[in-house]
């Protein structure tokens, strides 16, 4: 129940003797509430104030201060504090014991233990354990011990053993309070109640029996040899009761020194506290001020934005309506690319239709590599065979040729002569008469001579016309081998070698490659450098397309690359001048070998001099080749 200014009457200073008393039985019958539920205490006289949970000291400290009484409290008030003062003081003086704090020394013992030097932390002996392996009990091992002095409440249990005594010794550590001090002296009180303590010990010592003994440890077992003493001296020290005391009252003034700075400390944080929230408010008035104004120029700004935001939709809307031009022309631009796209889609894939075939010929090739390899040896002989013939065919050729230059030229000193001879005759007329003998005669034996000299002539031209036929004769001989060499020798002769055989008319890849490795990945660059050579290889192959212009120089015309050609011009600005002068001088070639076919043709060709290879020169490197293979086999064979 809590105390109400209804009950109260105004008393004066003489009279708080005899007022208390009314108040004092209110408490002591339960009226006014001093302790709560949950065993705190409070100040039933002070209801309003936020603090309401005392400690007992704090409490009746409290009522006390208030009874004696200060300048700003009434009489009423002093005497009810005066009440509850003597109600803490008789009724409640139980909570007073309860609240007293755990550490707090036990009640001083007697003078003669104060001044005792004590082994701490506090230490119990026990001697004489004796191992006695027909009962069971395993005393060598300490949670033995600890089980057996569990009452006592130790923290462990050291074991040293006299092997030679066949008996053992016990340290007994408790713990390093004053609560462990009052366990280890009941420790050496049980043992001197069975007469089986220190001074006991001392006495029977010569024969102790079976029986333990223990104390608590002091200076003499501290100095005493042995295990025990030299486990004293190195795990503790020797203090007095006094000495402890002292230690724990002045740990404890300091504690209340630092908590009374610390409780200064805090009454000043909270002066500063109420400073700042004095500063706080005042500041925070001044922005609520200046909210409402930036709120009046916010609503301003607000319409001005709004205006500009009209101005600037109606100009996006006109912008927009040019831009939807502009993009129905890139829709346009759009669907040209994408029909152009769609072309070259188109192209891409017979490409890569004939990649597919050409990978299922290569198969097939491969297959009948195995097949080639067995008719190897037959192939070299007839190759050795087909060169001989070729050279002995070649020889006649030439000694043909050179006849027929020395016919040529006696047929042409054959016609200067009969020339010669007409002129003569045609003088001879006109300068003689007819009748002169002489002159007559003179005709007669040139005319005579003319018939023989064209006889002479007809004989040359009938040899001169059957020397033309045989030489025809042995070019296309000559023409055959060198196919049949392509053919034949297309493994042998490759482009890796100085003398091979060259497409000619056939773009070469690696410019595409090149440029292609700039602009794509790796793995898409040789696919789209594939696509690209393939599509302008058909490009080639169209008679119509002919990017030649003819000029003149003097009275010779001939034909050049046309520079302005469209295809050769996007060709260079889309893919550079590498790819563009491949393309070139593919179409030079092609041009040069089968202008009318425009399909790529084989050539022997010299790759170290850049020109077509002569049959002595690939004859003379077949001989080399096989020369070298020959000699591989036999060093195979050895």
């Amino acid at each position: 129940m809590e105390y109400s200014s209804d009950e109260e009457s105004d008393i004066s200073e003489s009279e708080i003797a005899e007022y208390y008393e009314k108040p004092y039985e209110q408490l002591r019958t339960g009226k006014y509430k001093v302790k709560g539920a949950n065993g705190t205490l409070r100040c039933p006289f002070c209801a309003g104030k936020k603090k309401q949970d005392y400690k007992y000291k704090d409490l009746l400290q409290h009522a006390t201060g208030v009874g004696k009484g200060s300048a700003n409290r009434s009489a009423k008030q002093k005497a009810n504090h005066v009440a509850l003062a003597k109600y803490l003081e008789n009724d409640l003086g139980s909570e007073a014991e309860q609240t007293q704090p755990v550490a707090t020394p036990a009640p001083a013992p007697q003078n003669s233990e104060q001044n005792d030097l004590y082994s701490f932390p506090w230490t119990g002996v026990v001697v004489n354990i004796v191992k006695e392996p027909e009962n069971g009990k395993d005393v060598g091992d300490k949670e033995y011990w600890l089980t057996y002095f569990v009452k006592y409440k130790p923290v462990d249990v050291m074991i040293f053993w006299d092997d030679h005594e066949q008996m053992a010794q016990a340290i007994v550590n408790f713990e390093n309070d004053w609560t462990g001090f009052k366990n280890a002296m009941e420790f050496e009180k049980s043992f001197a109640a069975h007469h089986r303590s220190k001074k006991e010990w001392i006495a029977r010592k010569s024969s102790p029996g079976a029986d333990i003994y223990g104390w608590l440890a002091r200076a003499d077992d501290y100095h005493s040899e042995g295990t025990v003493g030299a486990y004293l001296r190195e795990k503790g020290d020797l203090k007095t009761i006094s000495d402890l005391v002292q230690e724990a009252t002045k740990g404890r003034n300091s504690i209340v020194a630092n908590l009374t700075s610390e409780i200064d400390k805090r009454n000043e944080n909270l002066d500063d506290l109420q400073i700042q929230y004095n500063q706080k408010t005042l500041s925070l008035s001044r922005m609520l001020e200046e909210k409402d104004s930036l709120h009046h120029a916010f609503y301003e700004e607000t319409r001005k934005m709004q205006r500009i935001a009209r101005e600037h939709v109606k100009r996006v809307l006109d912008e927009q309506e040019m831009l939807n031009r502009d993009l129905e022309n890139k829709k346009k631009e759009l669907d040209s690319w994408s029909r152009k796209l769609n072309k070259r889609e188109a192209l891409t894939e017979r490409e890569r239709q004939k990649l597919d075939e050409e990978k299922k010929k290569n198969d097939v090739r491969n297959s009948s590599l195995q097949m080639a390899s067995m008719e190897q040896r037959k192939a070299d002989e007839n190759v050795l065979r087909l060169v001989e013939e070729q050279k002995r065919e070649k020889e006649e050729a030439l000694k043909k040729v050179l006849e027929l230059e020395r016919q040529l030229d006696a047929k042409q000193k054959l016609e200067m002569e009969i020339e010669e001879l007409k002129g003569k005759l045609q003088v001879l007329k006109h300068l003689g008469d007819q009748d002169d003998a002489a002159v007559q005669s003179k005709m007669k034996e040139m005319n005579e001579e003319l018939e023989q000299k064209q006889e002479e002539m007809g004989d040359l031209e009938s040899l001169n016309q059957t020397l033309v036929v045989k030489e025809r004769q042995s070019n296309d001989e000559l023409q055959e081998a060198r196919k049949e060499l392509i053919v034949g020798l297309g493994e042998m002769l490759g482009g890796r070698t100085n003398i091979g055989i060259k497409r000619m008319g056939e773009i070469e890849l690696k410019p595409f490659q090149n440029t292609c490795k700039e602009r794509f990945p790796s793995e898409e660059a040789q696919i789209k450098a594939m696509e690209l050579c393939s599509l302008w290889q058909e490009k080639l192959k169209n008679s119509d397309w002919h990017p030649l212009r003819v000029v003149t120089d003097g009275d010779t015309a001939k034909e050049i690359i046309n520079e302005d050609d469209e295809l050769l011009r996007n060709l260079r600005e889309e893919w550079g001048n590498e790819v563009c002068d491949a393309v070139i001088s593919a179409f030079k070639e092609m041009n040069e070998y089968n202008p009318s076919g425009r399909y790529v043709v084989s050539e022997l060709w010299n790759f170290k001099e850049k020109r077509k290879a002569t049959l002595k020169e690939v004859i003379a490197y077949i001989l080399k080749n096989l020369k070298t293979l020959k000699s591989q086999k036999r060093k195979r064979g050895a």
